[in-house]
């Protein structure tokens, strides 16, 4: 059976996006880029919310074909478009690339999804975690923490609901030459 697994980068002050949905502090490079790939080869399926969707949908299914684009970003781009993809949205009514729609979390259906996955499904976009991490559907939590102070924006865990600390325990720990810092947790 495979794991719901938290995919997501931030700001060294907790945030995945600066104000107006900024991610152009993000620092991807090849090291980092190719590390995704790997990662991403080996999910069974990506899940995500539908803003999440439409900004990788707006970009990944063209950009290999460019004949200027970086090695690893054209090896992403065929990823994406082939790895099955199931996007949480009561109002998109369509979408391509091996991509289902889902409209609720709904708690049994997502332990269904765990079974059939055949890997691990990695889990992105804020709304969506927020809603699995309520429904306490998260198994693992993959956070590249990027070496940057960004001040405000879209917080990854921004209002805790717990009245009791969730503890976590620490499984990995990767540095990449950029700074990014991968911290997994189980």
């Amino acid at each position: 059976m495979g794991k719901i697994v938290l995919i997501m980068s931030m700001s060294l002050d907790g945030y995945i996006e600066g104000p107006d949905h900024d991610i152009s502090w993000h620092q991807v490079d090849d090291e980092l880029h190719q590390h995704f790939n790997d990662m991403v080869r080996e999910l069974g399926a990506l899940l995500s919310g539908r803003t999440t969707y439409e900004l990788m949908a707006g970009y990944w299914p063209t950009v290999d074909a460019d004949p200027d684009t970086p090695a690893t970003m054209a090896e992403f781009a065929a990823l994406w478009r082939e790895k099955p993809k199931i996007v949480y949205s009561r109002t998109l009514e369509h979408a391509d690339w091996n991509t289902t729609i889902v409209r609720d979390v709904v708690p049994s259906e997502v332990a269904l999804l765990k079974e059939q996955a055949g890997g691990d499904l990695g889990l992105s976009g804020a709304d969506l975690v927020a809603a699995f991490l309520r429904h306490d559907l998260v198994d693992e939590l993959r956070v590249y923490v990027h070496p940057v102070l960004v001040g405000r924006g879209k917080p990854l865990f921004p209002h805790p609901d717990a009245s009791i600390p969730t503890v976590l325990r620490l499984t990995e720990s990767q540095a990449f030459g950029n700074g990014v810092v991968l911290l997994r947790y189980a």
